[in-house]
């Protein structure tokens, strides 16, 4: 795991931790000062398991998710924009990609385009 610190101009630190899965798939993780992980991002050849680094939030994602399916029919990129998470997932078999954050806990001075 590499750990870096990160301001943004006009924002308090945070931290971004990076991960490699033995999948190959890297995941970062964007921690407040407060201890509050507010973002993850993730790329590599294996989707992220969701299920582990949502937490609590996990089950607010699938039903997002099977309402985003519903909707569009199917699978595949998904789009889930709750007041309390956003999540967007995509790829294709060997190379996928998402960002999960929580609207509610970004640091000042942090936007999701700040993500990566």
């Amino acid at each position: 795991m590499n750990q870096i610190d990160a301001t943004a101009p006009g924002s308090t630190s945070y931290t971004v931790s990076e991960t490699r899965l033995p999948s190959g798939t890297v995941v970062r993780e964007y921690v407040a000062h407060s201890g509050t992980v507010f973002a993850i991002v993730w790329t590599g050849p294996r989707m992220a398991p969701l299920s582990t680094l949502l937490g609590n939030y996990f089950s607010t994602y699938l039903q997002g998710l099977s309402a985003a399916h519903a909707a569009h029919g199917g699978y595949g990129p998904a789009a889930i924009e709750q007041a309390g998470l956003v999540v967007h997932t995509g790829g294709h078999m060997g190379a996928f990609a998402g960002i999960a954050y929580l609207p509610q806990a970004l640091p000042q001075g942090i936007s999701p385009a700040d993500l990566r």
